[in-house]
């Protein structure tokens, strides 16, 4: 039996997409395996969200050129977020790679691997496919918690965000076949789900009579799970009925990832998420009140273009006020074709770091303080 080794990069759904390949693979016959020494195929599922992550992946890639060396035979592919927007790119940067299929081919994994191995040469199939891959049984090897993709792509268009151009459009899945596909989780014995989307609170905006909260209840009465979890949320789609409907849903976790990025009504603004502090601040508010216990966690980025001294300090004021149970921090790093990369007022890599080490500190001290926010957290 050939096999394959799969290394994922990045965010839950990526994750996700890896379980979709390894039981596409599995299907026509590849053993799934995590020794890259024994692989035939190694796959690298990729992110493109920061430059750090890219960075990754040719510092992951140059070492692969040494195994390749070593194992001519070896099919070497790159697939996900960075095949997408980088393209062609990584072949003349890696000329050992194989293959490149972007996240709109995922579904023809075995076909565009078939043709690496019959025509003896390099494929690239970054373009639409047409293919659903919730109608793909993945391979999971967590078997009592699984993720379950709602939706995938955005329409938010945020200035330093590259999910559109690296997902496309958002698209919601019918909801039967979400329950479906939860319910048969279910008979396979598991317990927890977490239903993924790059913005699940606006799940249902591109269909007809059904949003999140909708949805929620729907899979809320699925006997046999035991918990729900959803990630990401956004603050813009945080309506007073989905709000609300958080507390009568018996399966959910109390807890809710909900990313400011910034504490600043003017970098908001810029960031173009469509909400401002006070805002923000209110659902919180609403929130805490009817579920007390709620650990909250969120996205904090510094550094971004025009961010002032008092801006940053909007943030720090922010992050203490809320309290969170967690944060993931960032300092801003810019992405080609995106609008914050154009602007003006670039904020120097030194200041940047300084910022976010002391968001850092900042959060250790809010959970040393306060270590019981995080009881929900995963």
């Amino acid at each position: 039996m050939k096999k394959v080794y799969i290394r994922t990069f990045g965010c839950q759904m990526n994750v996700h997409d890896s379980e979709i390949m390894a039981g596409l693979l599995r299907e026509i016959g590849y053993g799934i395996t995590e020794d890259m020494n024994e692989a035939d195929v190694v796959l690298l599922n990729t992110c493109s969200i920061r430059q750090k992550a890219e960075e990754k992946v040719y510092s992951q890639l140059g070492s692969l050129k040494k195994l390749k060396k070593e194992r001519p035979n070896l099919i070497l592919g790159v697939g996900g977020c960075m095949a997408q927007r980088e393209g062609g790119e990584i072949f003349r940067r890696s000329p050992s790679v194989d293959l490149i299929f972007g996240t709109h081919q995922i579904c023809n994994l075995p076909t565009i691997l078939n043709k690496v191995i019959r025509e003896r040469r390099k494929v690239m199939a970054i373009e639409e496919e047409k293919i659903d891959q919730e109608e793909v049984k993945a391979y999971r090897a967590d078997k009592t918690k699984a993720y379950v993709a709602i939706m995938r792509g955005c329409n938010n268009h945020c200035t330093y965000c590259v999910v559109p151009s690296a997902r496309g459009r958002q698209r919601s899945r019918p909801p039967e076949g979400i329950i479906k596909e939860i319910e048969n989780l279910v008979e396979e014995g598991y317990r927890e789900v977490t239903l993924l989307g790059q913005k699940v609170t606006a799940y249902g905006k591109d269909l007809r009579g059904i949003d999140f909260a909708d949805l929620l209840e729907r899979v809320n009465e699925i006997e046999g799970i035991e918990k729900i979890r959803f990630i990401t949320s956004h603050p813009r789609d945080m309506s007073d009925r989905l709000i609300k409907t958080l507390p009568r849903l018996s399966r959910a976790a109390e807890h809710l990832h909900l990313p400011v990025q910034s504490g600043s009504n003017r970098i908001l603004k810029a960031m173009n998420r469509g909400y401002n502090r006070e805002e923000y601040l209110k659902i919180i508010e609403k929130i805490r009140s009817l579920i007390p216990k709620m650990s909250i966690t969120t996205d904090i980025i510094v550094g971004f273009p025009g961010e002032r001294e008092k801006d940053f300090a909007d943030t720090l004021s922010l992050m203490k006020e809320v309290r969170f149970a967690s944060a993931y921090m960032f300092k801003y790093s810019p992405r080609s074709d995106t609008p914050a990369e154009r602007m003006l007022d670039q904020i120097p890599e030194e200041i940047r770091l300084k910022r976010l080490h002391e968001v850092i500190d900042l959060q250790r001290e809010i959970i040393k303080n306060n270590s019981h926010l995080r009881k929900e957290v995963e």
